[in-house]
């Protein structure tokens, strides 16, 4: 599925599971970080290769389990769709599960379900990923397949309609139909002036009927090439025995001559702050949402931010819940989530008011108990619980050879290092409460925008 900002994914968030203390009075002594000792662990036995047509195979032999995850993540994402065809990413991750030369419709999904495996895919900003857990006796036949729908995919009339029809579907029913898909949908267009992460990687109706069959086949030439592939395998298998299959199936795919177009559009800093009225259908409750520039994945401060957001709106007991939803009973939603990707970041709050509050008093309220984690005391406990909870979380993924290669995967595609899959988790672990305040602060005091969405009509 892809990536999609939208109400569901905020709630989400919001109910993570993630749940701090609550907000209360600590000694000035609760300011200093956790004495917790740090979790040391060992390094992913990684082996990387680069094949010459460009591929780059990375793998982890994992004897733990008797399955094996293969994924192949492209280098294509929502930044990369042309001009006037938003969603093109988006609508090939449907196209790839069509037929192929050699495989017919789902084919793919009889190689994977039927043999007690799985397989899914998802768009983002950056990137689409393929990903498929198989028993290891199938890993030859899942590589073959990849290698096939690479190489040989059935770009055709009648793929493209029945795909797009899907994706239209998709969007209709997650935006267009839910009170407060509009307002999140439209979140990127009002934080990003150029760069195109300002387009929804789910696009919309108009451009997706407006593609045609040559653009789509264009698109396929440009982005789905060996030298913007990266193939992950983890589980259980013989390395030299992989390497060869590797070398069989994907050595003889050759990449076209022209080089792949990469964005490189810089987004200004924001000069001026910024307010904006929204309206939809079926609003039931008024929302606001503010949105702040934030620094891209590979950021040092990357991991503060999670940190502060876990802390403001993960969980029940989080710090806004607290405030804003029980205490104060001014809002019935609540959230704020640090999305950073691989050029550039939006910080963004929101609160859904609570039946008959003001928009601008909560508001107000909204950036009050921001700023207040950005100035006061945060309890040792809070800290340390959030940030274990993050951890254990990231742990619980990796206890699978999916959760592995997907941790390898967003290392490469948005941080550029299938090693800092590792790092990641030391950089959380090494979060002090100073680095936390230190981000906010430096978040409040930028430049923002500022919605405001109701009901049309005004009721």
């Amino acid at each position: 599925m892809p990536h999609l900002l939208n109400r569901r994914a905020w709630i989400a968030l919001a109910g993570a599971g993630l749940a701090p203390l609550p907000l209360c009075a600590a000694p000035a002594a609760s300011l200093a970080s956790t004495t917790a000792a740090p979790i040391a662990l060992p390094p992913l036995a990684l082996r990387e290769r680069r094949l010459p047509n460009g591929l780059h195979v990375v793998s982890v032999p994992d004897r733990a389990s008797a399955t094996v995850s293969v994924q192949v993540w492209y280098r294509v994402g929502g930044k990369d769709d042309p001009q006037g065809r938003s969603g093109f990413a988006h609508l090939f991750e449907h196209m790839m599960f069509k037929s192929t030369r050699h495989m017919p419709n789902e084919m793919f999904d009889r190689l994977t379900e039927d043999v007690g495996g799985n397989n899914n895919a998802f768009t983002a900003e950056d990137m689409t990923a393929y990903q498929s857990e198989v028993p290891s006796n199938h890993l030859e036949r899942i590589l073959w397949a990849e290698a096939e729908r690479l190489a040989n995919l059935n770009v055709d009339q009648a793929n493209l309609d029945s795909e797009r029809a899907v994706v239209q579907e998709e969007l209709r029913q997650r935006v267009l139909a839910d009170p407060y898909g509009r307002l999140f949908n439209a979140l990127p267009m009002e934080q990003f002036v150029l760069h195109p992460y300002r387009r929804p990687v789910v696009g919309s109706i108009e451009d997706l009927a407006a593609a045609t069959l040559d653009d789509v086949t264009r698109f396929h030439a440009t982005y789905y090439r060996p030298d913007n592939a990266v193939l992950i395998v983890v589980g259980d298998f013989d390395p030299p025995q992989f390497d060869g299959w590797v070398d069989k199936y994907f050595g003889p795919l050759k990449p076209p001559a022209e080089p792949i177009p990469r964005v490189t559009v810089k987004e200004p800093q924001r000069a001026a702050d910024r307010r904006v009225t929204m309206h939809g259908p079926n609003v039931p409750l008024p929302a606001v949402a503010v949105l702040w520039q934030g620094p891209n994945a590979a950021h040092a401060d990357a991991a503060a931010y999670d940190i502060a957001s876990a802390l403001l709106s993960a969980g029940d007991s989080s710090r806004l819940n607290e405030a804003l939803v029980y205490r104060a009973q001014a809002a019935q939603a609540v959230g704020f989530a640090s999305e950073l990707y691989a050029d550039a970041g939006m910080l963004a709050a929101y609160a859904i008011a609570a039946s008959k509050e003001p928009l601008p008093r909560l508001e107000a309220a909204l950036l009050r108990e921001i700023s207040r984690l950005a100035t006061g005391p945060i309890a040792a406990a809070e800290l340390d619980k959030v940030r274990t909870q993050l951890l254990t979380a990231a742990l619980v993924g990796r206890q699978t050879p999916q959760g592995k290669a997907g941790a390898i995967g967003k290392a490469v595609l948005q941080r550029g290092d299938p090693r800092d899959a590792d790092r990641e988790l030391q950089r959380l672990q090494a979060v002090t409460a100073a680095d936390v305040q230190r981000v906010l602060k430096q978040m409040l005091a930028g430049k923002r925008v500022t919605i405001h969405y109701t009901q049309e009509g005004g009721k």
